[in-house]
Formats: structure tokens, C-alpha cells, sequence
């Protein structure tokens, strides 16, 4: 993998895409993601940004991708529970449920060759429409080298 690559190709985004008021998304995660690999390579957290997950957090949450059970169950990112609203062929989107933002908060999940993207945006439908092309916009340049 390339990851000089990745890291500039992510900071490139992040910063046009990633945190203060007026961009798409409110925070992002990338985790190297091998569903294929063995069973002892771990996902980690490649990049982040607006985010601070740990490794037991992570943990729970590519269990909760590799036990593909997305309509019954929910996830935990941060101190917030999603539940899946969307499944499409490589991504799912997902709502907040205990949210205190009256807009509403929601999830996109992408699965990349190598990776799962997890972004976070802030609001309702044109703010999902707004995250899902950025988030499209990452995943087509790491498809670009296959990642």
C-alpha cells in the first residue's frame, strides 16, 4: 500500500471537506479494512479527522461490519448509536439516535478496496447529499490506485 499516497491524498480532502461549519462533513475515519485477509491483521485507524475513536471502539464497530447484520443491529462511534437507514452495494448510510442536534446527525460508511471511510455530517437530506459526495470523492481517488 501506498501510504504516502493515502496521507496526502486524505489531507488534500480532509481539508476541503472535513470540520468547520460550512463543509460536508463534521468528521471522518478511514480504517484499513481487508475483509479477504487473514483473521490476525487488525484494522487500524489510518487517518481521522474531527474524530477520536479507540481501538476497542474500532473494534466493536468491524465486528459490527463483518457480522453484516446492518437492518437489526446498531453501531457506536463515539458516545453515539447509529442505526442503519440505507444499504447500497459498498456503503451504507446510517442515522443517530441519540443525537441533541435538533437537524439530526448522520453516518456514510464506504468500503474501498482497502479501506472503510466513516463520515459524519450534521443535518437532514440535502446535508446526507452534500456528505455523500465528498465522501464519493475520497473513495474515487483511492480507487484510482486501488485502495
Amino acid at each position: 500500500m501506498d501510504r504516502t499516497f493515502v496521507s496526502r491524498t486524505w489531507d488534500k480532502w480532509a481539508s476541503h471537506c472535513v470540520g468547520s461549519s460550512g463543509q460536508a462533513l463534521k468528521a471522518a475515519m478511514l480504517v484499513n479494512y481487508d475483509p479477504t485477509g487473514p483473521s490476525r491483521l487488525l484494522s487500524t485507524i489510518e487517518e481521522q479527522e474531527g474524530i477520536k475513536a479507540d481501538p476497542v471502539e474500532l473494534s466493536q464497530f468491524i465486528n459490527f461490519i463483518k457480522r453484516n447484520n446492518l437492518q437489526s443491529e446498531s453501531f457506536y462511534i463515539e458516545s453515539n448509536q447509529y442505526v442503519v437507514t440505507s444499504i447500497f452495494e459498498n456503503w451504507f448510510s446510517a442515522r443517530c439516535m441519540n443525537t441533541s442536534n435538533h437537524a439530526g446527525e448522520g453516518a456514510i460508511v464506504m468500503q474501498t478496496a482497502a479501506f472503510l471511510l466513516v463520515a459524519l455530517y450534521d443535518g437532514s437530506i440535502a446535508s446526507a447529499s452534500r456528505a455523500m459526495v465528498a465522501v464519493d470523492q475520497l473513495s474515487w481517488q483511492l480507487g484510482r490506485k486501488n485502495l
